[in-house]
């Protein structure tokens, strides 16, 4: 199976209208609340793909019991973390009219030493029948920088390839050990390297974070796709045009389909093609962590990758 693990998990609210009037009133049109955060939408990604999934991170207070009540009707294995402090919410607001989503991101819980090593505990318990595990999202306030970087490290102890999916202090820590595949956006790769946002050079900068220890930089460039700095190789995958709907979780989408292409060893052109039609069906669909099967497979033809020199 593929963990996840989502230490700053939320449950996802939805809205849909037609056009935000802004320093105005608002009729929202439909609302969709659902379990949430970064690994939690790789894990129901995954799940789609036909590869078990397991969700494991920290929720508490009464958001965490409707976060859990969610996984368990969507038929999840939840083997999250209790803890005292409450899990934090997030809202995207989606304009069909312009085709934009705007999302606002509560802060985390604050958690103990206690929760953090209960955490742990429960965590290497999970790393015994796992086959790769997924770090995605923020860190909640009370953990340390290097979280990723601890329990990455367990994860090569173990011999299981790990993914890591963050941003700031807590990806430039994460590198130095070693993970086999980092996934940070153009602005996060601009942040951890100390370029201007987006980055002039890519590339350089991907190869910058493979020289401070990760395996391979996947780099998520919005409408332009992905570019892959590999062992192997650099690649740049492209959609067939630019993609309107809902963006949340199409990053998550290509952490789900790197990580199963990962696991399968599939050769890194159509990993990436597979990953960048994924993550346009999944702008497609009205909510994070979902996809129409259908869009995957029209789209996936229609990407395309070259080989950069």
């Amino acid at each position: 199976m593929i963990l996840t693990v989502t230490l700053n998990a939320a449950v996802d609210l939805t809205y849909h209208l037609d056009r935000v009037h802004r320093h105005g009133s608002n009729r929202v049109e439909q609302v969709a609340e659902r379990a949430g955060g970064k690994g939690v939408n790789v894990a129901r990604v995954l799940t789609a793909l036909g590869h078990p999934a397991v969700v494991t991170g920290l929720a508490g207070g009464p958001t965490g019991a409707a976060l859990r009540a969610d996984l368990a009707a969507a038929g999840l294995r939840d083997e999250l973390v209790p803890i005292a402090g409450t899990t934090r919410r997030t809202v995207a607001v989606v304009e069909r009219g312009a085709g934009d989503t705007t999302v606002y991101l509560e802060p985390g819980p604050a958690v103990t030493p206690a929760e953090w090593s209960r955490f742990r505990a429960r965590y290497r318990r999970l790393l015994a029948d796992a086959t790769a595990v997924v770090f995605a999202g923020s860190l909640p306030a009370g953990l340390p920088t290097d979280a990723y970087a601890t329990l990455i490290g367990l994860a090569a102890t173990a011999g299981v390839p790990a993914v890591l999916d963050t941003d700031g202090p807590a990806l430039r820590a994460g590198l130095a050990a070693g993970p086999a595949l980092v996934k940070p956006n153009a602005h996060e790769l601009a942040a951890v390297t100390g370029e201007s946002a987006p980055p002039s050079d890519p590339a350089a900068a991907a190869r910058a974070l493979r020289a401070a220890g990760a395996r391979t930089v996947v780099v998520s460039l919005g409408p332009d796709g992905l570019l892959a700095c590999t062992p192997d190789g650099d690649w740049h995958a492209r959609p067939p045009r630019h993609i309107r709907g809902n963006p949340t979780g199409a990053g998550d989408a290509v952490v789900a389909a790197l990580t199963a292409g990962l696991l399968a060893g599939t050769p890194w052109p159509d990993r990436l093609a597979d990953a960048v039609a994924l993550s346009a069906a999944t702008v497609l669909a009205p909510q994070a962590g979902t996809f129409d099967p259908a869009d995957h497979h029209r789209l996936r033809p229609l990407v395309e990758v070259r080989r950069l020199d």
